[in-house]
């Protein structure tokens, strides 16, 4: 119901062109197909090996003065590409970017079924020791994304969590069956009793056109990507369901340092449901909020100052956010989640200068 709703189609494929005439060829189709450039393959950077033997795809965007890793988590039916507008940012403030495609996504075990919660934080365990091992004296955040970062707020509930330097959680998946309700929950649960492998796709789903993004370009990437997924089993929409419900019991019970991250316009996650779980959260859990802000909010047009949020906070986590999202958050709580927050408040500033 969340990353479907705004993708759909076919998977494509595409191969990397060697000798000259390939390369001839290729200019030749991109000439004739004006969406060629967003159907690109990247190949991953790395692979790693999680505890079960299944080998975790990476990209990896390293700064060239490394001072701090984010280990980043797509959200659903995403991959490793997820990054590839804001990861820029990152690397000029030296801060490098690892982004394994979870399990069921992009090229991981599993693509298109879904594993379990347990499985998808494990991984994220797997991959932390590894790159721990690698570079042991880099401080590592951990940074997911919807899907992602509902795996993160699983982990950081754990006191078996491995340790790093903190959690950035961009809109949270926390939509779950509570807030789709008795009727919506009971008929996923029928569904995934009678027919679990059943794919559903946006294109026939009875619902209003949602936007994940300002950003169309990077829809438009999001959309063609080889490694995105165009429809959904039964199995893994139910799946996705019981993890935000993981998320959200897990709220409560985060021990680390913690910033979340929500926009106004985000029409994936409902208001109601993020209010409530920000309410959940430990009094000391750093929130930010984003008037303008669409779901994926580091592909908005606005994604640089959700970049120098983050990165302001990672460098100081004592210094006031240079969106002035710290206010934005206590004005938004203040109405508890029910309307947007007034346009002179000062992280409205940069929008009506836009």
């Amino acid at each position: 119901m969340m990353g479907w709703a705004f993708l759909n189609g076919n998977s494509l494929k595409a191969q990397t062109k060697n000798n000259q005439q390939d390369v001839d060829q290729a200019q030749q189709a991109s000439a004739q197909d004006p969406y060629a450039k967003y159907k690109k393959l990247i190949p991953a950077d790395d692979w790693i090996m999680a505890s079960d033997n299944a080998l975790i795809p990476l990209r990896i965007w390293q700064a060239p003065s490394q001072r701090v890793i984010i280990i980043a988590l797509h959200g659903f039916n995403d991959s490793r590409d997820a990054w590839e507008d804001s990861a820029q940012y990152f690397v000029d403030k030296g801060i490098s970017i690892y982004s394994p495609d979870q399990r069921g996504f992009g090229q991981a075990r599993l693509r298109g079924k879904w594993s379990s919660t347990d499985r998808m934080v494990q991984d994220v365990i797997d991959v932390v020791k590894i790159i721990k091992q690698r570079f042991p004296n880099t401080p590592i955040y951990l940074m997911g994304e919807s899907m992602g970062g509902a795996v993160l707020m699983c982990l950081a509930a754990r006191s078996d969590a491995p340790q790093v330097d903190g959690y950035i959680l961009l809109a949270p998946a926390v939509w779950g069956s509570k807030q789709i309700g008795m009727v919506g929950d009971l008929s996923l649960r029928f569904l995934n009793a009678v027919a679990p492998n059943w794919h559903l796709s946006a294109r026939k789903a009875p619902i209003k056109r949602i936007v994940a993004s300002d950003n169309e370009e990077s829809l438009i990437r999001l959309y063609f990507d080889p490694l995105s997924l165009h429809d959904s089993r039964i199995k893994a929409i139910y799946g996705l369901v019981k993890l935000m419900d993981d998320a959200i019991k897990a709220a409560p019970y985060i021990r680390y340092h913690t910033l979340v991250l929500y926009g106004d316009n985000d029409q994936l996650v409902p208001m109601g449901s993020m209010y409530t779980v920000w309410e959940k959260f430990p009094k000391w859990v750093r929130k930010d909020y984003v008037p303008g802000g669409y779901h994926l909010l580091l592909r908005d047009k606005n994604r640089k100052i959700v970049a120098k949020d983050i990165i302001t906070w990672i460098n100081d986590p004592d210094q006031w956010l240079p969106s002035g999202g710290d206010a934005a958050s206590s004005a938004w709580m203040s109405v508890k989640g029910k309307g947007k927050v007034p346009f002179f408040m000062p992280s409205q500033v940069d929008n009506i200068v836009h």
